[in-house]
């Protein structure tokens, strides 16, 4: 499984703040046998998300790219309007069971906003932008990356 992570945080790309999300997506993915082909830091400016989430789908045509930030009520986050627009079909399943599973811990996990879908045959999945967030998020959905994957790249069917 080939993956590409997005970090969206304006002090992240400014480097004032440590990327620590975006290096446990990569710890955890790599830990599970998935190759991380990229990884790129962009502030929260939509054009500079989609141009990211386009390239990583259609230049390095990764199976999974993993987005962290920029999900919430905050006036700059904006990782799920950019997302939204590049995604041909939605896949709403992933960000449903992460929030599910969010509630039992906490009730802020109301004030996400991430979105997952599909671009081409490539799988964009939003994720919160602290690293525990990201973790727990992970353990959510890591059991059904492998089989979603294998669906996109048509070597298997839905069961």
């Amino acid at each position: 499984m080939k993956v590409a992570i997005l970090t969206v945080s304006d002090k992240g790309y400014k480097g004032e703040r440590e990327d620590t999300s975006g290096q446990a997506i990569r710890e955890v993915l790599e830990k599970m046998g998935a190759e991380v082909v990229a990884r790129k830091i962009v502030p929260d400016e939509k054009e500079m998300i989609k141009k990211e989430l386009v390239d990583f789908c259609d230049q390095l045509k990764v199976d999974v790219v993993l987005t962290t930030g920029g999900t919430g009520l905050a006036p700059r986050d904006v990782t799920p309007e950019a997302t939204a627009e590049v995604i041909d079909r939605l896949a709403p399943g992933f960000v449903e069971a992460i929030r599910a599973e969010s509630m039992k811990i906490t009730p802020h996990a109301l004030l996400s906003r991430a979105m997952s879908g599909l671009r081409g045959q490539t799988l964009i999945v939003n994720l919160p932008g602290s690293e525990r967030a990201v973790r727990e998020g992970l353990a959510v959905i890591l059991p059904a990356l492998p089989h979603a994957v294998e669906i996109l790249q048509g070597k298997t069917e839905h069961q």
